[in-house]
């Protein structure tokens, strides 16, 4: 009687939960192979009749994950065929793997089932065959068999919910970081669109003012001026819209499959500006080749971005000043008109416009800090510092 109970432990422990790494039909079958050959031996099986209980107490196992009820109402069936033959057998181990599976797999009221009927058939088992004076010490000895058997598949239970918990918390968490990376890449379009478009269309605005001033001689190239600056601001809004099939970050699809504007491309920004009417002047310091791309483009938005404001609301006459300094280590950037400080009269100066706030977001990417404000003597100014080595 010892020894079928070591057994009946020792196979609950050691064969009742084979990793999951092999197919459960197969892991089961091996299951069942194991403790038919270890259960099997001179002494156990007595005769056919213990040989076809021996087999139908371990071959239901096959199918224990499939349909776990099942299995197990058939091993309760051959153990009580057993039990009302008298014939002992330690292939009785199968009935304490059935009870775990069931625990595991099966609703909570069959689990309570079928720990009732493992605790019955231990009081049963002890009434016939514990030796005189040990039903106690046996019956105790099989229900805490039973009891290991139920807790390890009510703990397999518990882990199996909790990675399914853990799995659909890692599912929301993507979908999650999904949208947030949608809403960023929206942002980041908008910015795009309205950097480009809104300087474009200040300059047309400007120079279509000056061409009902301007004499017949200069009206030809006022108008192609016009004609110009549209075509660019058609181009920087499909390179912006291409941005929704961005294949990743250096890729510029769409119609135009330049690289992105930077600050090589300043020069043409500031005659643009100029040729609107506001004066302006441009000084880059250092080499900009040791500038990333992306930092680049930061820079020519805050500056095309900072002169449309000026072009907006500076007066007739006014002058602007465009300091570009690169280092490996920093990019600094001042944009200042001596037009009259319209804190007010400026949008996006209060921090209300999308202008302003893209420039903050740009700057920000780049651990960079905007500054923007009227200055002592008169005028505007935009400062940014930009970090392009503590970009996210």
């Amino acid at each position: 009687m010892a020894e079928t109970g070591a057994v009946r432990t020792g196979l609950a422990g050691a064969f009742a939960w084979l990793p999951g790494r092999v197919p459960p039909l197969v892991a089961d079958a091996a299951l069942a192979a194991a403790l038919f050959l270890v259960t099997l031996g001179p002494g156990r099986v007595a005769g056919g009749t213990g040989f076809a209980l021996q087999t139908a107490l371990v071959l239901p196992l096959v199918w224990r994950r499939r349909a776990p009820r099942a299995v197990f109402g058939v091993i309760a069936a051959a153990a009580l065929a057993q039990w009302l033959l008298g014939v002992q057998l330690p292939a009785d181990a199968a009935l304490l793997v059935a009870l775990g599976t069931v625990t595991a797999r099966a609703p909570y009221r069959s689990a309570w089932a079928a720990a009732l009927v493992g605790v019955a058939g231990t009081v049963l088992a002890a009434a016939r065959w514990a030796p005189e004076g040990r039903f106690l010490a046996s019956a105790a000895a099989m229900a805490a068999a039973v009891a290991a058997s139920a807790l390890l598949g009510a703990n397999a239970r518990i882990r199996r919910a909790a990675r399914a918990q853990r799995l659909a918390r890692l599912e929301r968490d993507r979908v999650e970081r999904e949208r947030r990376a949608v809403e960023e890449e929206r942002a980041r379009i908008a910015r795009e669109l309205h950097d480009s478009v809104t300087h474009g269309l200040s300059v047309v605005v400007a120079l279509a003012d000056a061409l009902g001033h301007a004499r017949p001689a200069d009206a030809c190239a006022v108008t192609a001026r016009i004609a110009e600056t549209g075509r660019q601001a058609l181009t920087d809004m499909r390179r912006a819209l291409g941005l929704l099939q961005d294949a990743g970050p250096d890729a510029w699809p769409g119609d135009d499959r330049r690289s992105p504007p930077g600050i090589g491309q300043l020069g043409a920004l500031c005659e643009r500006t100029e040729a609107a009417g506001l004066v302006t002047r441009l000084r880059v310091e250092g080499e900009a080749a040791c500038v990333p791309a992306a930092a680049q483009l930061t820079v020519h938005r805050i500056v095309q971005e900072s002169l449309t404001n000026a072009l907006r609301h500076a007066p007739q006459g006014a002058c602007a000043e465009v300091r570009v300094s690169c280092a490996p280590g920093a990019v600094t950037v001042e944009v200042t008109d001596d037009g009259r400080a319209a804190g007010a009269g400026r949008p996006g100066s209060a921090g209300s416009g999308r202008g302003l706030a893209g420039m903050r977001e740009r700057a920000a990417a780049f651990g960079g800090v905007l500054e923007t404000g009227p200055r002592p003597g008169g005028g505007w100014r935009v400062f940014v510092r930009l970090d392009p080595g503590g970009a996210p």
